[in-house]
């Protein structure tokens, strides 16, 4: 009885599997989940989702026989095919190694705080890394008795920090992302007028305090002239350049263009040569005093009277502004902060805690074979003697972290501290428990990177489809590509059957002149009319021309602006394209429809014929080697 329970339960496991399928091609199947995968990210919205699905099904059954046929001829274990992929993988696999939620989240807290600028004032204190424990409390003290002064209101930081024996500096506005992520949060936590609590970093104390928030000031787009003078100047030198500014002021206040009085007066070396234009910016990028001038320009174009700074005088004329975008979903903005944070230490955080997460999945597991006193105690000896192999220590062959699949020996670890320690950009002061967390957490991901298919759906898949897609590029290039361009006799035999096809609609012999702008558009085409060569007007412009010549159907050249019908020696309109330069066509000879092309004429248009007729061959062998099946039932769901 037990045995035909099991029958049965098998045999409804297989129906339900097949249900699954869409189809089959020889022995092979395709999953409902894989196809529709595939069709959904290579189709649009259409009007007949049947015809859709099933010209897809066609389309998708060629793809899977070609990569079989590849399969067989061992293609994947060409050198280029796997460095491609081991590339592909290396350049995505990143994308898979973080929280979900933990990202969302951080995407969300630096979306909050994109839309406030907050002003800061900074007070801290240096500690030697050596310092004596009464010493760093003394600095403690120093900033504690600082934060209580600005807590009761006082306002002369400079009076607070002599008296504390600390340092302090007005940071002026400040927005997300522009403070390490820990003097960030503090910031961001504090209300208007509030101080922070002494934070102790590695080498100082800290305090902050809120003076004032505002909406974000978002990005400008301005252009400035800027009348320079030494640091050390004299009243007079000031009132001198400041007299200059306003003579300059008055002659943009009449008209002048304030790109040219840039070029002529501007003492701004990086720009006066642009028409004074900078670079976008928003809060940080500049001193409160250069930018508090530049906020209140409220319109394009507006100027501002001139300013004082300690740069110099400055005029700036506003060239365009964009608000920060307050909704969540804004595309650009999601992409903006998705890139800072990618650059940003705090998706370590992330990372980390995903680390953590994926412990239990992975079999993650600390053997007992090798005490902590043992790893701390080694460890020093490779951080004394960096030049040691990690493979030479006692423990260096004893496994100290086991995972599902493998095990990790003590010589990694070792070798982990050594890199870790000669990195100039890691801190010095990690003791051997901290290295020790960041070393689990740096195995755990390993080795789920390592065994990421296994893990992750869509990326098992996305490696599946480029490893595919490089096979097809290489099995289409073996059996039709190269075969259709290099088969010289198949090509005259198929242009000879269907010479008919081979027309060409209205065409005409035509030089095709590109230059970089429209105005050696004009002159190049006044020389061609002239009759000078356009081979030598071309070698002679130093690549500021360029022109090429042949037969084209006039279909084939565009000219929205023409007013009359290409003729013998005629010239089309110049045209300037989008990115500044402009074409135009001389009309050598011009000939009428259904004139016979030759076989050289026509190679390109046979040669991508002949591509289809051997790709149909070679495709109707695979069918007969390995049927194509299709699952009509799972096909009607699809549809639905």
């Amino acid at each position: 009885m037990k045995k035909i329970l099991l029958l049965c339960a098998l045999a409804a496991c297989n129906v339900a599997a097949s249900a699954q399928t869409i189809f089959t091609y020889g022995s092979n199947a395709v999953g409902k989940d894989e196809f529709l995968r595939a069709y959904n990210k290579n189709n649009t919205p259409v009007t007949d989702k049947e015809k859709s699905i099933r010209e897809y099904l066609e389309l998708y059954s060629n793809f899977k026989l070609k990569v079989k046929a590849a399969e067989e001829l061992r293609i994947d274990t060409l050198p280029q095919i796997q460095y491609d992929i081991a590339n592909f993988r290396h350049q995505v696999e990143d994308n898979y190694l973080t929280d979900e939620k933990g990202s969302a989240q951080l995407m969300d807290e630096a979306f909050n705080r994109s839309q406030k600028d907050l002003h800061l004032v900074h007070f801290f204190t240096r500690i030697d890394p050596a310092a004596k424990p009464e010493d760093t409390l003394n600095a403690y003290k120093g900033l504690l008795h600082a934060a209580e002064a600005l807590n009761k209101g006082e306002s002369n930081y400079k009076v607070i920090a002599d008296n504390n024996g600390v340092k302090y500096g007005d940071m002026g506005f400040i927005t997300v992302f522009q403070l390490p992520y820990e003097y960030e949060n503090i910031a961001y936590s504090l209300k208007p007028g509030q101080t922070s609590k002494p934070y102790r970093s590695k080498n100082a104390w800290h305090v902050f305090k809120l003076i004032e928030e505002r909406n974000s000031a978002g990005k400008w787009k301005i252009a400035q002239i800027l009348f320079t003078y030494p640091p050390d100047a004299s009243e007079e030198q000031r009132k001198a350049t400041m007299k200059k500014a306003d003579s300059v002021y008055n002659l943009l206040v009449d008209g002048a263009d304030f790109a040219k009085a840039a070029s002529l007066y501007s003492d701004d070396k990086l720009t006066y040569m642009k028409g004074g234009e900078m670079p976008e910016f928003g809060t940080g990028k500049f001193r409160s005093d250069f930018e508090q001038e530049v906020f209140k320009l409220k319109n394009d174009n507006e100027i501002t009277r001139p300013f004082a700074t300690d740069y110099g005088v400055h005029i700036v004329k506003r060239l365009a502004f964009a608000a920060t975008a307050t909704e969540k979903d804004n595309a650009g903005m999601q992409f903006e902060l998705k890139q800072k944070l990618m650059q940003d230490s705090r998706t370590d955080l992330a990372k980390q805690k995903f680390a953590k997460d994926i412990e239990n999945k992975i079999g993650f597991k600390k053997t007992m074979l090798v005490k902590d006193a043992d790893l701390f105690r080694y460890a020093d000896s490779i951080s004394a003697n960096p030049d040691a192999s990690p493979d030479k220590f006692p423990i260096s062959n004893k496994n100290i972290i086991s995972f599902k699949k493998e095990a990790v020996k003590a010589a990694d670890w070792l070798k982990f501290v050594r890199d870790y320690k000669i990195n100039p950009e890691q801190p010095k002061t990690e003791t051997n428990a901290s290295l020790w967390d960041k070393y689990e957490n740096y195995a755990s991901l390993r080795y789920y990177k390592n065994h990421l298919e296994e893990y992750n759906n869509d990326f098992a898949y996305q490696m599946k489809e480029f490893k595919e897609g490089n096979m097809l590029f290489e099995i289409m290039e073996r059996n039709v590509w190269s075969k259709a361009a290099s088969d010289t006799a198949g090509l005259v035999e198929l242009y000879n059957a269907n010479k008919s096809k081979y027309k060409w609609a209205a065409s005409a012999d035509v030089l095709i002149f590109n230059c970089t702008n429209e105005k050696l558009a004009k002159e190049t085409m006044d020389k061609v009319k002239a009759g000078k060569d356009w081979k030598e007007i071309m070698e002679t412009s130093d690549a500021t021309v360029q022109a090429d010549s042949g037969r084209y159907e006039l279909s084939q050249i565009t000219d929205p602006t023409a007013t009359s019908a290409a003729a013998d020696n005629s010239f089309s309109n110049i045209i300037k394209n989008s990115d500044g330069s402009a074409t135009f066509v001389k009309y050598v000879k011009v000939y009428p429809a259904d004139q016979q092309r030759s076989f050289d004429e026509a190679r390109g248009l046979v040669i991508n014929d002949y591509q289809s007729v051997l790709e149909k061959k070679w495709l109707d062998a695979l069918r007969k080697k390995y049927p194509v099946k299709v699952n009509e039932d799972v096909v009607k769901q699809v549809i639905k």
